[in-house]
């Protein structure tokens, strides 16, 4: 089969023949349709220091994906048709530490990835844990079902907390996770969603998945924007930039008594406002992944009820023209790309 392989500890990718995966009695065979390229890959392409601590070349990457069955090991062959559609969670659980026994398997001690730990979807073939298979409506179609994987971290992030007539602030909201943080704070019933994004196009992105407000933090000063719009402060704050100083920026901006999700990762060196944070009575929840299953059930189920999250596909390409695809992808100038196999 040919697959996109991190071949060489250095910058890029490399098409090349690999074999068909092998499956255990537990496992199914996924052939692949589409997958899209995510933030993590990105890094991988780029090899930078995350990715030089964390991958193991020569591996296959990719999460994020839709195919159908083309096989199913001995145990879980009655579970699956061949030929059926299906997705899949990207993190894969042991099921026996003590976060998988009460159901935290998102935070499994014993956690590794698809695509990173692993060989993943960026291959015409996918053998993964039949436990980590996941069907979706045939009502949704296939590019929506190729990025459930990212739409699950912006669904974990967002529904966090309760947003029903609140005001919202989203930092990173250009970018795909928090461009559909911005949907779902819509569709949720958020009373505004304030989008933070310095990058013109994806701010524009932003407004597109129905933002309220979008401010550029290079150019308009937070205060004054709350002053702008009567506020006081944010009652929710969903942080998906990675950046320190936009961190900082929401915690000043929030009210007191607020709720603050982390999805973005922040660097090491960033400092902290923790007096803001202790005096206003901020209460922080870090965010990894998706909640398995209980996120997989509220993403289908909203967008069975109309939740629109398609303009955040900017981009289609043949996997032969990958390269091409990931060249978008650093320009940063994109939402989600999506490569047909």
């Amino acid at each position: 089969m040919k697959a996109l392989v991190k071949a060489k500890p250095e910058r890029g990718l490399w098409m090349q023949d690999m074999p068909i995966p092998s499956i255990g009695p537990d496992d199914v065979l996924i052939k692949i349709r589409k997958t899209a390229i995510c933030g993590t890959d990105l890094h991988i392409y780029r090899w930078d220091e995350w990715s030089q601590k964390t991958i193991k070349t020569p591996m296959i990457i990719g999460h994020e994906y839709v195919g159908e069955i083309a096989d199913a090991g001995a145990n879980v062959k009655h579970k699956f048709t061949i030929g059926e559609r299906v997705t899949g969670e990207g993190h894969i659980a042991c099921g026996e530490c003590r976060n998988c026994h009460r159901g935290w398997d998102h935070i499994c001690a014993n956690n590794y990835g698809v695509g990173v730990h692993r060989d993943g979807c960026f291959a015409e073939y996918l053998s993964i844990p039949a436990t980590n298979v996941v069907r979706i409506s045939e009502k949704i179609e296939d590019d929506l079902c190729s990025i459930m994987d990212p739409f699950g971290n912006a669904t974990h992030t967002a529904l966090s907390f309760n947003l029903l007539g609140e005001d919202v602030i989203i930092t990173g909201a250009g970018g795909p996770i928090g461009a559909m943080c911005v949907a779902i704070a819509k569709f949720a019933g958020a009373k505004s969603v304030f989008a933070v994004e310095p990058n013109d196009y994806r701010r524009e992105l932003a407004k597109k998945m129905g933002a309220d407000v979008c401010v550029n933090p290079l150019k308009e000063d937070l205060q004054e924007v709350l002053k702008k719009h009567n506020l006081i402060g944010f009652d929710i704050g969903l942080e998906c930039s990675g950046n320190g100083g936009a961190f900082n920026q929401m915690v000043t901006a929030m009210y007191n008594g607020g709720s603050i999700a982390l999805l973005g990762i922040l660097p090491s060196t960033s400092p902290v406002n923790w007096n803001e944070i202790i005096f206003k009575g901020l209460k922080l929840k870090g965010i990894y992944g998706r909640e398995m299953f209980e996120t997989w059930y509220k993403m289908e189920a909203m967008l069975l009820a109309g939740l629109d999250i398609k303009p955040v596909i900017t981009h289609k390409f043949n996997v032969d023209d990958y390269l091409k695809g990931f060249e978008v992808m650093d320009s940063g100038n994109c939402g989600k790309v999506i490569l047909e196999w």
